[in-house]
């Protein structure tokens, strides 16, 4: 049975005592299989024949987040931004077990002295996802930070990163962890700043997190995770947070995620929150 046809027939069912929570056409009370994928073919107990996706696949993804920051949080630029909202575009290729990503944002930023608004950086990357076993996923990605934020100081350069990351699944519950590094070109520079003159010095970057995740349906995904990464400024503190994420699959294409962070140091925002929907195609 195809899933389409119990999409089609839910006005038909509606009127009476049905139930398939996994929408595969397969009731529950007989469904040996349950939360099956909606990609999949299903035999008459629920179960996997086949899985109905291609090789090829793609995603778009429009969000839009905010950041908080407490006025005394240091900046090496703007020390009293008070909240920055970002609206974010993300387009995904996938195949087989290579993904191929590229995504942008613009931001607003607002306090009481100080407001800007405009594009951030850019990332193009890819990742290769291998799987050692049937419950060890071993992720390794690479990419480039594209210029696209306008300094105002004409010291922009193409920055590279590198990743690496492992999950590990058993029942419905995953153990992640990951790292990885960027390369800062951006060029050092010097500003004045009430007659202050004010130097600025990049450093390359470090950054991990870890966490657990949680499979509470087959539709629902969330995890809770620690982070730490290295501000690209010396002589700021390491970046540390708390965070939650949610991701629900709603139907077959579309999808949505919600995440919160907790800053854990006073380099980090006090409170970020981001709400993005997708469609998988």
């Amino acid at each position: 049975m195809h899933k389409l046809f119990f999409t089609l027939s839910l006005l038909t069912l509606s009127l009476f005592a049905y139930s398939d929570y996994d929408m595969d056409g397969v009731e529950d009370t007989i469904d040996r299989c349950p939360n099956t994928p909606l990609t999949e073919l299903v035999d008459m107990h629920g179960c996997t024949i086949k899985n109905l996706e291609g090789d090829h696949h793609f995603d778009i993804i429009g969000g839009v987040s905010l950041s908080q920051f407490n006025e005394n949080t240091l900046s090496a630029l703007n020390p009293e931004d008070s909240s920055t909202i970002n609206t974010t575009l993300q387009v995904d290729y996938y195949y087989k077990n290579l993904s191929v990503q590229a995504s942008t944002s613009y931001f607003n930023a607002q306090s009481q002295s100080y407001s800007n608004s405009g594009q951030n950086d850019s990332f193009l990357g890819a990742t290769y996802q291998f799987n050692p076993t049937g419950t060890l996923f071993v992720r390794l990605g690479g990419g480039f930070i594209l210029p696209t934020y306008d300094t105002g100081y004409g010291n922009n350069n193409l920055d590279y990163t590198a990743s690496a990351s492992v999950s590990y699944l058993f029942d419905n519950i995953n153990l992640f962890g990951g790292y990885s590094y960027t390369l800062v070109n951006d060029d050092d520079f010097s500003y004045t700043d009430t007659n202050e003159t004010v130097d600025v010095h990049y450093q390359n970057t470090n950054a991990f997190n870890a966490g657990i995740g949680f499979y509470p349906t087959g539709r629902l995904y969330t995890s809770f995770a620690y982070n730490s990464s290295d501000s690209i400024y010396r002589t700021t503190e390491t970046i540390k947070s708390a965070s939650a994420y949610l991701f629900y699959t709603i139907d077959k294409h579309w999808f949505t995620t919600i995440t919160y962070a907790y800053g854990l140091s006073d380099s980090a925002s006090d409170n970020y929150g981001a709400v993005r929907l997708g469609y998988y195609f």
